[in-house]
């Protein structure tokens, strides 16, 4: 199946990467945590642990089929560190999937391609994005077919968001 990259770093939202990770192995994807080096403990905002498989530095766009940025803080922290950056706006120009939640899309706006997508995010994030030029939707679930972009809101737009996920790798 599908080979998805996971960007990650301490404070991410628990249950916005638990609940798409899980979905995406039960439908027989590998998932890689990435994050500034291998092997870095990272600790999300509810207690979660998890450990980085790989390391930016050591990973392209061509490794995977698909990128997912979970919420929290973990964005905010992971939008300042051009190699994230760079990596996400590679996957945006890849045609490649790009999955993200809650203030997951907050990257976008650094990539400098925000005035070209459709897309939601956290109700404060929004509102970062439309000033950026994104055609922003207060929906549980916007799909820019266009970019092969598939953006939720908040934790309860889980089930959704999974969802769509699965299906646009299936």
């Amino acid at each position: 199946m599908s080979k998805v990259a996971v960007i990650v770093t301490n404070d991410v939202e628990d249950v916005e990467f638990t609940s798409p990770v899980d979905a995406l192995k039960a439908a027989g994807h590998e998932v890689t945590v990435i994050e500034n080096q291998a092997g870095s403990k990272i600790a999300g905002k509810h207690g979660l642990e998890l450990t980085a498989d790989k390391g930016i530095a050591a990973v392209s766009v061509d490794d995977f089929d698909a990128l997912l940025i979970p919420g929290g803080f973990s964005p905010d922290q992971l939008r300042v560190e051009k190699r994230f950056v760079d990596f996400v706006k590679d996957f945006l120009l890849s045609n490649k999937n790009v999955f993200a939640i809650c203030h997951g899309p907050q990257l976008f706006i650094q990539t400098g391609l925000a005035s070209k997508l459709k897309l939601t995010a956290y109700e404060s994030v929004r509102p970062d994005l439309f000033y950026a030029g994104a055609q922003v939707l207060d929906q549980s679930v916007v799909i820019d077919e266009k970019h092969q972009l598939i953006t939720s809101r908040t934790p309860d737009d889980l089930n959704d968001f999974n969802r769509e996920i699965t299906a646009a790798l299936a």
